[in-house]
């Protein structure tokens, strides 16, 4: 999701790697849960995401679909969110009790949080958002253990590849005149990397990539 703002004005103006410490250790919440409340249809699943929850969950994406996400769409693309439910508008999958029910396999969006990401040059740095965590007397804590997601060299390779992916989708569908062709594509996007059923008892980055080289091979980039 491209955001328009400050980077100066929402963090502490530092870039960081996955091996660097962050003062955001939180104590896994202690009981809090607010940013898994109020947050629209702002937590995107990227492919990586629908994996990993069809496969924790052992539900197809249409299942999910009919219950504890939705579709939107984002800078033009549309891709699934996680609806947001009830009078206090939270998050599908949390419990009664305020803890998440499928923490073991979150989506990278909550994996992240507080932390946001800055492309530029084919790469991407971290950055701390500071005000979005309103948790007191934080403590530093390293980066790669707070994701948590194995084999994390390949996965940040992965999220670069299909950002810029996006990207390159985006700035077609901006300059594209022809609405027919813009909803074809996005239904390609769409069908390609979401709603075809990924194997769970194989490689994700191998299935991503055979559909990524394949989508390029048929789009001619």
């Amino acid at each position: 999701m491209i955001r328009e703002v400050d980077i100066n004005e929402i963090s502490d103006g530092k870039r960081y790697t996955k091996d660097d410490l962050v003062c955001m250790g939180c104590n896994d919440c202690d009981g809090c849960h607010k940013c898994c409340t109020g947050m629209g249809d702002s937590i995107t699943l990227d492919p990586y995401d629908i994996y990993e929850l069809t496969k924790g969950l052992n539900q197809s994406v249409e299942s999910l679909l009919s219950n504890a996400l939705e579709l939107g769409v984002v800078d033009g693309i549309i891709q699934p969110h996680i609806k947001m439910q009830g009078k206090d508008n939270q998050c599908s999958f949390l419990s009664e009790s305020g803890r998440c029910n499928i923490h073991s396999f979150r989506p990278g969006f909550c994996r992240l949080f507080p932390l946001g990401r800055i492309y530029d040059d084919g790469s991407f740095t971290y950055f701390h958002q500071i005000n979005e965590c309103p948790y007191p007397n934080k403590y530093k804590v390293k980066i790669k253990p707070w994701l948590g997601i194995p084999n994390l060299k390949e996965y940040e390779q992965y999220i670069i590849d299909w950002h810029f992916f996006l990207k390159d989708m985006q700035n077609f569908i901006n300059k594209c005149n022809d609405e027919n062709l813009v909803k074809t594509l996005n239904m390609l996007i769409l069908n390609t990397f979401y709603l075809s059923a990924y194997t769970s008892d194989k490689d994700f980055y191998i299935q991503f990539y055979n559909r990524l080289n394949n989508i390029k091979q048929k789009l001619s980039i």
